[in-house]
């Protein structure tokens, strides 16, 4: 087993699909929902599935920006979680822990067109090693905030 410790630096929701992401200081994260607010909710009427969470490391963005050759917002992405000093690449099966808050890495975050709707070319600097960050589901809730310590175990040596 393997475990890094990164700091959650960001934490943005949409009330519905295609708005504008709103940052937050904290949110509480729960089984039955995700975020808190987060369109994905069972509110919103959408299938709760592995895309409860997503999480992205700045390391990864900033990667990005630099292939399509500018400095964006983090939100620009639409990730729900930013973090920092985490490698989140081939994290499949990977615990990451937030205080008391646990989510379970299922899959790396696929970069849909929308992503070059906004940024030409943006979706394939996002391809690359699993920049676009990765889709968790929630095994433990509770509330998060900027500044956490964040944990990330993954299986194997």
């Amino acid at each position: 087993m393997t475990v890094q410790k990164g700091k959650l630096i960001g934490i943005a929701r949409k009330g519905k699909p295609r708005v504008t992401m709103e940052e937050l200081e904290g949110v509480e994260i729960g089984v039955a929902y995700g975020l808190e607010g987060d369109w994905r909710g069972p509110e919103s009427g959408a299938k709760v599935d592995s895309r409860q969470v997503s999480v992205m490391a700045i390391e990864d963005w900033n990667a990005a920006c630099a292939d399509v050759g500018r400095e964006l917002t983090w939100t620009v992405r639409r990730a729900n979680l930013l973090v920092e000093r985490l490698a989140l690449k081939e994290t499949e099966g990977a615990l990451i822990q937030i205080g008391d808050v646990i989510l379970r890495v299922i899959e790396e975050t696929a970069p849909c067109s929308r992503m070059d709707e906004q940024v030409d070319g943006l979706k394939n600097a996002l391809m690359a090693d699993w920049r676009g960050g990765v889709c968790c589901t929630v095994e433990n809730g509770g509330i998060v905030k900027l500044g956490n310590v964040v944990a990330v175990e993954t299986p194997g040596d």
